[in-house]
């Protein structure tokens, strides 16, 4: 009788500190049926199948709803040609230009290739290759996850759990996540994509 009452003592203890944590939790910013909260720009034309999120056709651009400073973002990723070099990126603080809604986003991009020396695992700032991923860990036609924190100027890419790239900068402050589809003759899909906000109110 001790014991059991040991252990639900124990547990009643764990449910009190996980009610009393402040640690944010995991949100999910694609419900995996359909593109309702996301915003296109651009060309590309975005379906969903099978809880997939697809992208191809032209040049484009999807924004996620929310609008975010400091966060931790996991999902999943492939890339493939159906034609030309598939290129591909996650932006995140990134907004559409003012003077071209329909341009490259503003902002920074977790990139997605395997094509060019500027890999997946880089850090891009509008169309210049800024922070560089030590390994190219991924290869077209295969699924990965992609890991991406930024809080303040400190950016971490993780690629398969494995830490690929950190980099400081503070030019863009805040924004959103978008999915690019770089050009014709290519796809690039994306699942089980989450984020927490890290930001201090």
């Amino acid at each position: 009788m001790k014991i059991k009452l040991f252990f639900i003592t124990i547990a009643a203890f764990g449910l009190l500190l996980g009610a009393c944590s402040n640690e944010p939790k995991w949100e999910s910013i694609f419900n995996g049926k359909d593109i309702n909260d996301w915003t296109v720009r651009g060309k590309a034309n975005w379906t969903v199948k099978d809880g997939v999120l697809i992208g191809e056709g032209e040049n484009g651009h999807i924004y996620a709803a929310p609008e975010i400073t400091d966060f931790e973002f996991k999902g999943k990723f492939k890339i493939y040609s159906t034609g030309r070099d598939a290129n591909s990126g996650l932006y995140f603080r990134a907004n559409p230009p003012e003077d071209n809604p329909d341009g490259y986003p503003r902002g920074y991009e977790a990139q997605i290739c395997n094509s060019q020396e500027a890999h997946t695992g880089w850090l891009w700032k509008p169309g210049t290759p800024t922070g560089k991923a030590t390994a190219n860990l991924t290869k077209d036609g295969e699924w990965f996850d992609y890991y991406i924190k930024m809080v303040g100027n400190k950016i971490e890419f993780k690629i398969n759990d494995q830490l690929v790239m950190t980099y400081e900068d503070d030019e863009y402050k805040k924004g959103y996540f978008a999915i690019q589809c770089h050009n014709p003759g290519m796809v690039i899909e994306a699942k089980e994509m989450y984020y927490r906000d890290l930001s201090v109110e």
